[in-house]
């Protein structure tokens, strides 16, 4: 007889316990196995920067803005060294520290010691309350360019400022105050909405903090201007303070990022002939010159005055004080050579000659009687000289600057021949110089006059646009150009001020050559007889500037006397009207004589004769233009025959 002998029921049910048990704890090893492959595997670089990111702050190494230089490179603009103070969120909160220590404790305190405006505090606060996950170690700057009481104050009181920290920092510097101000420009720091703005477009690298070029050059070249920051990683504590030679636990990651500097400008701008020209301008309340080269349209000079100092614009700025800029009745932040406009004068004559010569109203030789005026219907037109000018020809006309030939002219051809070589010459359109947004001015013909008056077009009208007045208006750089143009022959050329741009260490990014705008296709003869009108205003006995003749050098030029108001009947002095009623003083000159180089614009806002006060200014110019080109030469001269 045989004996099975089984297993106990209990012990059957402990093994199938061991062998559940031996299941789960394989899937857990095997899920916690594949867990550690991703970790460190497959993700493991990304959570290594992760976990370095956690100590590690990286901080922003400004980019030097690159320098603006004049035509023979002596620095306009440069950098002086700065202080900016940021925080860094992530730092500003360590951890065991109550909630809200930051906002409430640490940015109160800062705001003391910088003296934080309230929106200063208010943008502070909004830059930390977006600051999330990795974003919490990447500083932003609280206060640029801080003075040194303000680093004092810091100083002393490091251990209560958690997450603070002083930056050096370039910052923008105008050796030259309002030396060529306007076309310089100035900075101001970027906002929210431009931020964004610059995003959607691709432009990285701003920050809330950055300055950004705002007017002038500053502006129209912010690109080439700007640098590339770079950066710097170290190793630090909860409260952001850096561990001394921690940096290996950076591994192989790029603990510098080297800065790169923005691309310096080389002007067209001569700073001697810039200082000459607003040195004789000193006693003008206001207005503008323009010097332009004849042969290619570079800007030689131009003056906006007043002036702002662009130091002032940049830097620590009220808003007390900048409202008491914007304010200002005369107008200090205006670019007057291409953002006003303003009736001409006589200087708009050449236009009207050009005019008549080429539809054939008149020939070189017609003549006109001027007793004084011009009488067209029941109205009569002044002559400025009340005793007139008797028998007028083209080249007396500009000589003596004669409006009765004009008027005469005018009344024979209409004013739609005159809109249309105003147009050729430029008038009507923006020049395209880009340092401010710029006004076309105003060329009245038939069209026009049909449009913004409700009787129309009325004959009479043309005889004010013959003479620069009614309203026919110019701004001081579309006439420079215009008399450029007329001197070189017939080329209209596009004013430019920069001609090179370069790397920090000179070398060459990009020349910038003359742009035509258009051929005028005069006829010779035509620009011939002009020139020579304007040649006689000067150097003939008679012309209206012919008391304001440089000795050496033959220079051509055209007066303007443009009236502001309607001429009572007494012709007032200067001096015995206000100001804004005065009349504008224009001088247009172009010289040498025989082969012109350089073509100039001055134009006193309200200060009265054109002969009388601008005709001066422009000479004082011109002659340093010269005194500076023969010093040159001879200074050129010997330093190729000294061995």
């Amino acid at each position: 007889m045989s004996i099975t002998v089984g297993r106990p029921a209990g012990v059957q049910k402990i093994q199938a316990r061991f062998v559940v048990a031996g299941l789960v704890a394989s899937l857990f090893f095997l899920v916690l196995a594949v867990r550690m492959f991703v970790l460190q595997i497959s993700r493991g670089e990304e959570f290594q920067e992760k976990s370095v990111n956690n100590f590690v702050k990286e901080s922003r190494l400004p980019a030097d803005r690159g320098m603006i230089l004049d035509a023979r490179r002596r620095i306009l603009v440069d950098n002086r060294p700065s202080y900016n103070v940021t925080l860094t969120p992530a730092f500003c909160q360590p951890s065991g520290a109550p909630k809200g220590y930051c906002l409430e404790e640490v940015l109160p305190k800062l705001a003391a010691y910088l003296s934080l405006t309230e929106d200063e505090v208010k943008r502070a606060k909004r830059q930390y309350r977006k600051a999330r996950g990795l974003r919490r170690f990447r500083e932003f700057t609280v206060k640029i360019d801080v003075d040194q009481d303000a680093l004092d104050r810091l100083e002393a009181n490091r251990m209560d400022l958690a997450g603070v920290d002083v930056q050096i920092a370039p910052h923008r510097n105008y050796r030259h105050g309002t030396l060529a101000a306007h076309a310089l420009g100035y900075m101001n720091e970027i906002s929210g909405e431009e931020l964004a703005e610059r995003e959607k477009k691709g432009e990285s690298g701003y920050q809330i903090g950055d300055y950004v070029g705002r007017r002038g050059i500053e502006q129209l070249f912010e690109r080439e201007l700007r640098g590339v920051d770079g950066a710097q990683k170290q190793v630090v504590d909860v409260k952001g303070r850096r561990l001394p030679g921690a940096d290996h636990w950076l591994g192989g990651t790029d603990r510098v990022t080297p800065a790169v500097s923005g691309h310096n400008l080389v002007l067209s701008i001569d700073l001697d002939l810039q200082r000459a020209a607003e040195e004789a301008f000193a006693e003008q309340t206001a207005g503008a010159i323009v010097a332009v080269e004849v042969q290619t349209g570079f800007i030689l000079a131009v003056v906006s005055k007043p002036a702002y100092d662009p130091n002032e614009l940049t830097g620590r700025i009220t808003r007390a004080r900048l409202r008491e800029i914007s304010e200002d009745p005369l107008k200090q932040l205006l670019f007057r050579p291409a953002q006003a406009h303003y009736p001409p004068g006589s200087t708009w004559k050449i236009i009207t000659a050009l005019a008549a010569l080429e539809t054939d109203v008149v020939t070189a030789n017609t003549k006109f009687a001027c007793n004084g005026g011009y009488t067209l219907g029941r109205r009569r037109w002044r002559c400025w000289r009340a005793a007139g000018h008797g028998n007028v020809d083209l080249r007396d006309s500009l000589k003596h600057s004669c409006d009765t030939y004009y008027y005469a002219v005018s009344d024979r051809m209409g004013v739609d021949p005159i809109a249309d070589m105003a147009r050729r010459f430029g008038f009507g359109e923006r020049t395209g110089l880009g340092l401010s947004p710029e006004v076309p001015g105003i060329v009245p013909d038939v069209a026009y006059y049909n449009r913004v008056l409700k009787e129309g077009y009325q004959r009479g009208l043309a005889l004010n646009a013959s003479i620069g007045q009614g309203d026919v208006n110019v701004t001081p750089l579309q006439l420079a150009m215009a008399y450029a143009a007329l001197a070189n022959g017939g080329t209209l050329h596009k004013p430019q001020i920069v001609r090179r741009i370069e790397k920090a260490d000179g070398e060459l990014v990009r020349a910038l050559e003359p742009i035509t705008v258009r051929e005028l296709n005069l006829p010779k003869e035509d620009v011939d007889e002009v020139l020579g009108g304007i040649w006689a205003v000067v150097n003939e006995a008679g012309g209206t500037a012919y008391g304001r003749r440089l000795r050496d050098v033959e220079v051509l030029g055209k007066t303007g006397t443009a009236q502001v108001v309607a001429i009572g009947a007494t012709r007032l002095k200067a001096k015995d009207m206000e100001f804004f009623t005065r009349d504008h003083a224009w001088f247009a000159a172009v010289g040498p004589a025989e082969e012109p180089e350089i073509a100039l614009v001055v134009l006193s806002e309200h200060g009265g004769g054109g002969g009388a006060v601008a005709g001066p200014v422009a000479m004082k110019i011109m002659r340093e233009y010269f005194r500076l080109k023969s010093e040159r030469a001879s200074q050129a001269s010997i330093s190729t025959t000294t061995p």
